[in-house]
């Protein structure tokens, strides 16, 4: 374990990842001048945001501390209903722009030979990019040869992470979650690529729902990305942008002590706004605030339901695939009411 605070050496493996992490990005919307940032602005996040120890040298666990048994039986109140909701995208598997990597069914039996009569498949997804709905472990993400909590490249190899690794999460995921639906605040279908969403809009949000985002809470965004997606088709994501958060909206979560987060798009507004690096919301969750991430989760029939029932919270379960040493886990998140 090193200390947060203690300056180290980078080997040539992790300058390489950090240079993907922090390749110049020229900002097409430009944000409010209140909400202006730098790198500069980024490094002073990083510390002021951390949850480092705040559970121990060894956590590998973050912000899911958060959830506690107490938290656990309110979001089981939340179910009134006996309502179901998946938050995943069906998998897509036909290679478009923002998929080169699709989903991957392969039968290996169909049930027609002779005293076989099982239908057999095998699945194969690289699921990290903006495609497949997934978890993103805290192990997913490098800063300057760190990972949350202070461990180091060490510890993933080319066997997988040895700490931080996605089986932490084989117990599942149980907590009162919130939608924000952010094209229903601005009265649009969806938000165009590069759109941003700025604290205020979380302030609104939460006046418009009339509910208050709190400690414990697992929070999905809605940007109307797969919405905007299906009525005209993919994009080229690094060429034209995806909406998202722009890291200003990063205090505001940590403020609230947030769980967890996910959206239907990567989470991050991209162009970030901020010269000199594509993810900074990833970043400040994963590493410093320890706060797993849902990405391309499918959230139209989840704000369809919210707004039929008027009702902005709901129960969230999740169960990543326990890989020992991974990065992540595909997965389709249920939302009950």
């Amino acid at each position: 374990m090193i200390h947060p605070h203690r300056p180290v050496l980078l080997p040539a493996a992790v300058i390489s990842l950090l240079a993907v992490l922090t390749t110049g990005l020229t900002a097409g919307e430009k944000p409010p001048a209140r909400h202006v940032m730098t790198m500069t602005d980024i490094d002073r996040q990083v510390q002021e945001l951390s949850n480092w120890s705040r559970w121990g040298a060894d956590d590998e666990l973050g912000a899911l501390n958060l959830i506690t048994p107490r938290m656990r039986r309110r979001a089981a109140r939340l179910v009134k209903r006996g309502v179901t909701v998946s938050l995943a995208r069906v998998a897509e598997e036909i290679k478009a722009v923002d998929n080169p990597n699709p989903f991957e069914q392969k039968m290996l039996k169909i049930g027609r030979e002779p005293g076989v009569p099982w239908a057999v498949d095998n699945y194969s997804v690289n699921y990290h990019g903006y495609a497949h709905t997934h978890i993103d472990s805290l192990c997913h993400l490098f800063f300057r040869g760190r990972l949350y909590n202070g461990f180091t490249h060490e510890d993933v190899t080319e066997k997988g992470a040895r700490r931080l690794s996605i089986h932490n999460l084989r117990n599942g995921i149980f907590a009162r979650g919130i939608l924000v639906d952010v094209p229903r605040l601005r009265g649009k279908k969806w938000l165009e690529p590069g759109e941003a969403v700025y604290p205020e809009d979380l302030d609104a949000w939460e006046d418009e729902a009339d509910v208050k985002i709190g400690r414990g809470d697992i929070v999905f965004f809605r940007t109307g990305r797969w919405a905007r997606r299906d009525a005209k088709g993919p994009w080229d994501v690094q060429a034209v942008g995806m909406p998202g958060l722009h890291a200003s909206c990063c205090a505001w979560l940590k403020k609230r002590d947030v769980a967890m987060v996910g959206s239907d798009a990567a989470m991050d507004v991209m162009p970030s706004q901020i010269e000199g690096i594509t993810h900074p919301v990833h970043l400040l969750l994963l590493h410093a605030m320890g706060c797993h991430i849902f990405d391309n989760c499918d959230l139209e029939d989840l704000g369809n339901a919210c707004a039929k029932y008027r009702q902005w919270e709901f129960l969230l379960t999740a169960s990543p695939i326990p890989v020992q040493g991974g990065t992540g886990s595909p997965l389709n998140p249920i939302a009950g009411f």
